[in-house]
């Protein structure tokens, strides 16, 4: 009987992992930065803040030191910044679209010359 706790245990903790990985709240870097701003406000506690937000004390003060480096850097006069998934995906599509069009412009430009001698053959 002991074999089968062990082992139904086990599972039942690995569902219970599994869930809640996938129930894990996923922040977005707004709130991040109102939960931040919140926190440098001083208004209430820290550790209230983090209460009622529903996040680790550890987390607050991780988005913070980010959000107090990132500011750092701006102001020194670094401006690379990283680009967010929005726009690297923007910009692939913008250059899949460019492909396309010099593609067709090649295409065409081909056609013309090829029109021009009269009889198909290539000037190349």
């Amino acid at each position: 009987m002991k074999q089968k706790s062990v082992g139904s245990r086990s599972s039942s903790e690995k569902l219970f992992r599994t869930i809640k990985r996938k129930t894990r709240r996923q922040y977005g870097a707004e709130e991040k930065i109102r939960i931040v701003l919140d926190g440098l406000r001083g208004e209430m506690s820290i550790a209230e803040l983090c209460r009622r937000e529903g996040l680790a004390e550890s987390m607050y003060y991780k988005w913070s030191k980010d959000f107090l480096e990132a500011g750092k850097q701006r102001l020194a006069g670094d401006l690379v910044r990283e680009a967010s998934s929005d726009e690297v995906k923007g910009l692939r599509k913008e250059a899949r679209d460019l492909k396309e069009v010099v593609a067709e412009q090649t295409l065409e430009l081909r056609l013309f010359k090829k029109s021009m001698l009269g009889d198909g053959e290539d000037i190349e």
